[in-house]
């Protein structure tokens, strides 16, 4: 049998599944447990503050940020 990988919840006495899968009942398989390191959302303000500096783009993106987002034509004839 191929190795399938599922998430699943353990909840001290059994395992929750999070999706079906196609197994067959009553059968006895080997289970190997892996736990799944969660993945710390940051904020937008820690984020900003993090990288506050370090991000480089035109000289002119707050004058022409419609463009460089949205694709808009520019509104200044000076060009980049």
């Amino acid at each position: 049998m191929d190795t399938i990988t599922v998430k699943a919840t353990y909840d001290g006495s059994s395992f929750k599944i999070h999706e079906p899968i196609d197994l067959e009942p009553n059968t006895e398989y080997i289970i190997t447990v892996e736990k799944k390191e969660i993945e710390k959302s940051v904020n937008a303000i820690e984020f900003l503050i993090r990288n506050a500096g370090t991000i480089h783009g035109p000289s002119n993106f707050s004058e022409e940020h419609d463009h460089y987002l949205y694709g808009t034509p520019k509104m200044s004839k000076n060009t980049e």
